[in-house]
């Protein structure tokens, strides 16, 4: 086979490059990650892989090692050793659970999230201003899918509620996920050398969706909770699907915990930090200030309590897992912590 040949074997898999790995080393992009090693794929075959030594070192930082989505470089073995991760072009990633600060991957090398939630009790629109938050230094495009559209007679008010809610541009639609015809709007999303990722909580419809846009039943699906509608975890790893119309779907396990890295931007709420602006105070803490540009657009109506609310509750988190990271990185290079910070609060107006 030649290098163009495998080249366009690799596209299908969403390869963007032009040039192959030398020293008699393969391509593949990594498409599962199971305890017992990886799955990969080179655009014509499905096949395991162990990791090179180099990524079962303690210590090394979890976003260094494999993830699906990669792009890997292989050794020839029995089974190949993974030498190499490429470098990624879009990286969807997440602070993992627990106290101890660490990024966890959900998938990398991808072009759009589709956020999936459901239009019965899963629907949460506070829940997805968070997945976009984490969207947000993706460099991936993020769609937001409402799911379940046969349960819901308000559906077209629904959307048009949360679309105010959310930044002008960002795709909404709701969807059956068991119908075709309502999936196939999707399609646009899923074209030939294009991968997305599906995300969402448990009981969504994620497995449901996937299976009908693979025209097969090889995802487990289960009931919801008639309480909350949430389900339990049919999809228990990350795996990466090539789909019959030629793009690629990485669909992930319910995410119970979402916590923000600390990178985060927060533009999704660029309304909110505008009218900050306007307050009379530069150090205005939004409350009984006088003055207050935030406090009069609440009373107003125009900024909703709920999401105030809620952008305050990730403008803290995200300044939190900042001073995290921080601490962690000062302790990797041998010095103290930094001091939490504070913001003294005084009276000090706007020039």
């Amino acid at each position: 086979m030649t290098d163009s040949q495998a080249i366009e074997r690799l596209r299908r898999i969403g390869w963007r490059g032009d040039t192959l790995p030398g020293d008699g080393r393969r391509l593949a992009r990594v498409v599962a990650q199971h305890r017992a090693g990886y799955e990969l794929h080179d655009g014509s075959n499905l096949f395991g892989a162990q990791p090179a030594g180099y990524f079962l070192k303690r210590g090394l930082d979890p976003a260094e090692r494999p993830s699906v989505g990669d792009f890997v470089e292989l050794e020839e073995g029995r089974p190949p050793h993974i030498v190499k991760v490429l470098p990624r072009r879009t990286l969807l990633s997440r602070a993992a659970a627990g106290e101890r600060y660490e990024r966890q991957i959900i998938a990398a090398n991808i072009d759009y999230v589709l956020v999936l939630t459901g239009l019965d009790g899963d629907f949460n629109p506070a829940r997805i201003e968070r997945y976009l938050s984490l969207t947000e230094g993706s460099g991936a495009q993020p769609v937001v899918l409402l799911s379940k559209l046969d349960t819901r007679e308000d559906a077209d008010a629904v959307m048009a509620a949360l679309r105010e809610r959310l930044p002008p541009g960002t795709p909404v639609h709701a969807i059956n996920g068991k119908d075709p015809a309502s999936v196939a709007l999707l399609l646009p999303y899923l074209k030939p050398g294009d991968s997305a990722v599906l995300v969402g909580s448990s009981g969504a419809g994620k497995s449901t969706l996937t299976n009908t846009l693979l025209g097969s039943e090889r995802m487990a699906t289960g009931a919801v909770r008639e309480h909350d509608s949430r389900g339990r975890h049919t999809t228990t790893h990350r795996a990466l699907l090539e789909l019959p119309s030629g793009g690629c779907l990485i669909d992930t396990p319910g995410m119970r915990e979402l916590k923000l890295t600390g990178d985060e931007n927060l533009d999704l709420f660029a309304d909110i930090e505008a009218l900050a602006e306007g307050c009379r105070f530069a150090d205005c803490g939004h409350g009984s200030e006088p003055g207050c540009a935030v406090q009069a657009a609440l009373d107003r109506g125009e900024l909703s309590a709920e999401r105030w609310r809620n952008y305050l509750k990730l403008r803290d988190e995200r300044e939190e897992q900042a001073a995290t990271l921080e601490a962690r990185l000062r302790r990797q290079r041998g010095g103290r912590p930094p001091a939490r910070p504070h913001s003294p609060r005084g009276s000090r107006e706007r020039e």
